[in-house]
Order: structure tokens, then C-alpha cells, then sequence
């Protein structure tokens, strides 16, 4: 069973904006902190190749929880129009700064407006843990809807259900707010939401570790309004 909701989700995205403006100097590609977890610029390029390789060149493309802009945001722009949303002011400025060539919203993802059929993939990595997990099944409807048909949907979310705060986050005096289902629970949200599972593969990290997604919004489908 999923996670229970979150009493006040206001809270818990206060918190996850505090934590990534306090250590949004720490945690980027070729850090101490960011390579402990192992995570390596490397792999976000192997994450992406399918979506570089299957979306037409110029392509609208949406980073969801871009962070910093780096790597994922800098990596899209080589082929695409890029619009990365993130929580955090900090990482917004910074993102603006080390990726000149994309456009940068401080926005929460759940509560941003883009049209129909605006994006030829959305790419949301290590960010969708963050949300409320009642707010996660609508903002899967609204990704769904604002895909072009065929369009492709790169997420990774937890392997197993947890919501919680964490103190001294990434040896800092931050807190960060986790939340998530297991990786069975979420694929099948993404099926009920309408896309099909092109892969799934289990992300090590510590103990656990989280579960990679790649989705697609089949050619034919009617759009979810959400």
C-alpha cells in the first residue's frame, strides 16, 4: 500500500525548498557528497540516450525538478528546446547561470501550466520523491496530458514505500521530506494513467536504492484532462 498522505503538503514542500537552496552548492556532478550515493554524471547520459536518440531534434523538452541544470538540462539543450521546473530558488538561479541555452521556471510541478501536447518527453530524475504522495497520481494525468502522442516519460521514483523527514540531510543542518510508493504500486499508476512501460530497472543506491522508469504516451491515445 502506498504511503499515507501527508497531513500538510504546504509543509513538506517548504521543507524540500529549504533543503535544496541550502545544499544546492553540495550536491552536483563531481562532488564528495553526490558521488557517495553514486550518482555519476555517466549515468544520467546512459538514462537519457533513448529520449536523445528518439526525439526529434528541436523537440520541446520538459525537466521536471531540474535542480541545478546540470547534468540532465545541459545534456538536453545538445538536441532540444528545454524548460526545467524546480522548487528552489537557489537552484533556479544557478541553473540559469550554468545553462544559458534552456528556459528555467521557479515553479512547484504540481501547480504548473503548460497546454497539451507541448513536449515530446518529460525527464523528472530523483525529484518525484520529493512530492506529496497524494499529489503524484494527478501530476502523472498532467505529464500524460501535456506529451505529444509517442512522447516519452523518464522518471525514477523509490523501490519501496516510505514518506518521512530526514535531519542533517547530506551532512548538512537541512532537513529533507521523502515520499514515495513501491516501485510495483507506481509502474502500476503509470499504466492506469494511460502510458506504456518501455523499461523498468532498479537504480542501486545504499541499501535500497531507487526504481528507473522509462514510459511512453501511446501514439493514439486520448488525452487525459486533468
Amino acid at each position: 500500500m502506498p504511503s499515507s498522505p501527508v497531513a500538510d503538503p504546504r509543509w513538506a514542500k517548504s521543507i524540500v525548498r529549504r533543503g535544496w537552496d541550502h545544499v544546492s552548492e553540495v550536491y552536483q556532478p563531481g562532488s564528495a557528497t553526490r558521488d557517495a550515493f553514486g550518482h555519476d554524471f555517466r549515468d544520467h547520459r546512459e538514462w537519457l540516450e533513448p529520449i536523445l536518440r528518439a526525439v526529434p531534434r528541436g523537440s520541446e523538452v520538459l525537466d521536471l525538478g531540474c535542480g541545478c541544470g546540470i547534468p540532465d538540462a545541459r545534456l538536453l539543450t545538445d538536441r532540444f528546446r528545454v524548460t526545467g521546473v524546480d522548487i528552489s530558488d537557489v537552484q533556479i538561479d544557478r541553473a540559469r547561470r550554468l545553462v544559458p541555452d534552456a528556459r528555467f521556471l521557479r515553479a512547484d510541478m504540481t501547480e504548473v501550466v503548460f497546454s497539451a501536447d507541448s513536449f515530446g518527453a518529460v525527464v523528472c530524475l530523483y525529484a518525484l520523491i520529493h512530492v506529496p504522495i497524494e499529489e503524484q497520481r494527478p501530476l502523472l494525468a498532467r505529464v500524460h496530458r501535456w506529451l505529444v502522442p509517442g512522447g516519452l516519460f523518464l522518471v525514477i521514483t523509490g523501490e519501496k514505500e516510505f514518506t518521512g523527514i530526514e535531519k542533517n540531510w547530506l551532512g548538512s543542518n537541512a532537513e529533507m521530506f521523502w515520499s514515495q510508493t513501491d516501485a510495483a504500486t507506481f509502474e502500476e499508476w503509470l499504466q492506469e494513467t494511460g502510458f506504456e512501460i518501455r523499461r523498468r530497472r532498479h537504480i542501486p543506491e545504499k541499501r535500497e536504492g531507487h526504481a528507473l522508469f522509462l514510459a511512453a504516451k501511446p501514439p493514439s491515445d486520448t488525452l487525459l484532462r486533468s
